[in-house]
């Protein structure tokens, strides 16, 4: 009797696809020999990703979508302040990042040119610009009487540039448990929000001493 032919999923590519990555130390070389080891077919394909490039950005962006569904499985996260629900979005999304390290480590450390490795990063970008502008509070827009449109796209892209700090420093740490980085997530996000609320300057002391011995005394 024949065996039925599991349905082709974008999951079941992106598993694919990073697994063939880490078991060759290199990305699959065409869309004919990636579909073709792995049983399926290049059409199949294609109803899926229109390059291997777009696996690429669509692992990032999945990151994110599956911190964003793990957030909404707790029942008291939509009762969470901005603050505690960023909180929340940095060390769930960090926890899944950790889980497939040697995959991240790999894909964002492939090229010199940063920009390329960057370029990876173009669907997580948007998908978190939406989610920082979701969590936008009206408390917050309370609070910040003349918060104007423009205001809150700079809010979004200050929190798209700490978050790729954030990356950067965890693709660097070395910590047991990468407790360096929890560290990392605790100060920077405090710091921003205070920054918002224009009482930065404990929290930017604090945030400042942190980053200097890290970055600079541990390597004196």
């Amino acid at each position: 009797m024949a065996t039925k032919k599991t349905a082709l999923t974008k999951d079941k590519i992106i598993s694919m696809y990073m697994n063939y990555t880490l078991e060759h130390n290199e990305k699959p070389k065409s869309v004919y020999n990636f579909a073709k080891l792995n049983g399926f077919s290049e059409t199949e394909f294609y109803s899926f990703f229109g390059t291997m490039e777009s696996i690429e950005k669509e692992i990032f962006k999945t990151f994110l979508e599956k911190t964003v569904e793990l957030l909404h499985k707790n029942k008291d996260y939509e009762d969470y302040d901005m603050k505690t629900k960023m909180l929340s979005f940095y060390f769930t999304f960090f926890e899944l990042l950790s889980a497939n390290r040697s995959y991240v480590v790999m894909s964002l450390k492939e090229h010199q040119n940063q920009l390329k490795n960057l370029m990876q990063l173009s669907g997580l970008r948007n998908s978190f610009k939406k989610y920082v502008s979701e969590i936008i509070t009206d408390d917050f827009r309370t609070q910040q009487e003349r918060l104007q449109n423009f205001q809150e796209k700079a809010i979004q892209e200050a929190s798209w540039i700490q978050l790729l700090l954030t990356m950067k420093f965890w693709l660097d740490d070395s910590s047991p448990s990468f407790e360096k980085t929890d560290i990392f997530i605790e100060k920077s996000v405090k710091a921003t929000f205070e920054l918002m609320n224009i009482t930065p300057i404990d929290s930017l002391i604090d945030f400042g001493k942190f980053l200097f011995k890290e970055k600079i005394h541990n390597k004196s």
